[in-house]
């Protein structure tokens, strides 16, 4: 099996060292196309021979799909609009998810060299924004050529688009440019803050610094009026150019010029989330519907990961579970429960998709007995505003549900966010209680910083999951934090921090507050 394979659990048709590489070079642009996990790609490939996404695109034009087992007429047709949304939507861009561990193996490679102080990303993959234009790296050394040397050696270099002394560009086998500066450690701090940005915000600093005479660089401060000439001040940690200003260190995920700096300057900065406080997951997936694993698979690793529980949400609905499946999954969670006899948690839920009237496709009865419900979109994502937003108002008014699932049914670079009058349904959930996922899944980071922010504002419980299907899936919850800091998000805005009791008997509280049985 290729170590691509592994990543993304394709499996290979045979063993041995022949094998190796044996994936067609276009196989895994199947994964860009909502839908199409690594189950079905497989599926694709060996019943089917499609290999692309033209090849998908055209089997699905013509019926072909159905032969595959899982794929109905439904399926199909989501499939081939989420193919031509993909197409329409494609850009330049690198989704985080792609860039971080790209960035990381880099970083990786040159932290090795003798004599590297530090290296670090910067721009917009520092602030953890959701996609980028390129990527930018930052070294710290007092010998830059064998650290340039080093980068432009890589293996996943492609060409080299230029170098200099101090710093240089690659090109990667799949197309993505990567800068490299290298500076002194001594300009560490400098460098690093500036390379960073965003651009607004230096610009913000720059108005203060400028109060004081001076000018704000990647070289350190310059005397104002004198910006060619040499720095008079140069900063070897990041926190000294804001201690400069008087101002406390902002984290970088904050620095948008969205209010952080005036945050700052009066003592109100967020006490951001990090991975260390989430406690659970709120959104995974089994063998019981798409997933690739077993739930007490799925429960071993969430505890490898350093979770406490998980609640487990199997598809419900046309393409999941049918409510008679309920005894199964409750009675699965029971007895792993009792393997691990109190040292981890699962919670029993289910993810219930949202209907285009509004109503959801398990019958109350089920959902009752479930010990967490989250409702999605799922179909139909293409319904005017007034209609969308009146289906969503539908299910948070329901009494059983306790979380809406990717709330904007987002799917970055193929398909748009619903078109949803958000402020009201953000004040329809602040209603009514229920909770809003911030799904970590690269793809998603749906809710996104700005309505994750607003939601704060509104006192609209938050929840990350991973939406794991497999026993690695857990790793994508760094992405969820980190959309979550860039929406001002704390500990106490997150369910995630509170126990799996603590969760159950807020779930009991909001069902009889809102007409429910227990």
């Amino acid at each position: 099996m290729t170590e691509q394979s592994m990543n993304l659990g394709l499996e290979m048709p045979g063993e041995g060292a022949e094998l190796q590489g044996a994936l067609p070079p276009g196989l895994l642009s199947l994964l860009s196309i909502a839908g199409i996990g690594p189950r079905r790609t497989q599926l694709l490939w060996q019943e089917l021979g499609i290999t692309s996404v033209e090849e998908l695109a055209g089997a699905a034009s013509a019926g072909q799909l159905h032969k595959i087992k899982g794929i109905g007429p439904v399926t199909e047709q989501r499939i081939l609009e989420n193919i031509r949304a993909w197409q329409r939507q494609h850009s330049e861009r690198i989704p985080l998810g792609m860039a971080w561990p790209l960035t990381n193996d880099i970083l990786d490679a040159l932290r090795t060299v003798p004599g590297v102080f530090a290296a670090e990303p910067v721009g917009s993959l520092r602030r953890m924004r959701e996609s980028l234009g390129d990527l930018g790296l930052l070294a710290a050394t007092d010998a830059a050529e064998p650290v340039i040397a080093r980068f432009c050696a890589l293996p996943m270099v492609d060409a080299i688009v230029e170098t200099g002394t101090e710093w240089a560009s690659i090109r990667t086998s799949d197309g993505v440019q990567v800068d490299l500066r290298v500076v002194p450690p001594a300009r560490w701090g400098s460098a690093l803050h500036y390379l960073t940005g965003s651009h607004a915000h230096i610009l913000h600093l720059n108005a203060i610094a400028r109060e004081q005479g001076l000018v704000l660089s990647e070289h350190g401060f310059h005397r104002l009026g004198d910006e060619a000439g040499p720095p008079v001040r140069v900063c070897a940690a990041e926190a000294e150019v804001y201690a400069a200003l008087g101002l406390p260190w902002i984290a970088p995920e904050l620095r948008e010029d969205r209010g952080e700096i005036t945050a700052a300057l009066e003592g109100h900065l967020p006490h951001l989330v990090t991975r260390r406080d989430l406690q659970g997951d709120f959104q995974c997936h089994t063998t019981f519907t798409d997933g690739d694993d077993s739930l007490e698979e799925m429960a071993l690793a969430a505890r490898a990961a350093g979770l406490r529980y998980i609640i487990v949400s199997d598809h419900a609905g046309r393409d999941g579970l049918h409510p008679e499946a309920c005894d199964a999954v409750l009675a699965e969670a029971a007895r792993v429960n009792r393997r691990f006899a109190g040292e981890f948690r699962v919670i029993a839920g289910v993810e219930v998709g949202i209907q285009t009237d509004g109503t959801l496709e398990w019958p109350d009865e089920a959902l009752a007995r479930m010990e967490f419900v989250i409702a999605s979109f799922h179909t139909d994502f293409g319904l005017p505003q007034a209609q969308m937003t009146a289906r969503l108002l539908a299910a948070l008014r329901h009494p059983y549900v306790d979380m809406i699932g990717h709330p904007t049914g987002r799917f970055l670079g193929k398909r748009e966010s619903a078109d949803l009058n958000m402020e009201i349904v953000l004040q329809a959930a602040a209603e009514y209680g229920v909770a809003f996922e911030i799904n970590a899944w690269p793809q998603r980071l749906d809710l996104c910083d700005m309505y994750a922010r607003r939601a704060t504002a509104l006192d609209i419980p938050l929840a990350i999951s991973s939406s794991a299907h497999d026993r690695d899936g857990f790793a994508v919850l760094e992405f969820g934090v980190a959309m979550a800091r860039r929406g001002w998000v704390e500990a106490r805005h997150l369910l995630n921090t509170r126990s799996a009791d603590e969760i159950l008997e807020w779930r009991r509280r909001r069902i009889l507050r809102y007409g429910g049985k227990i």
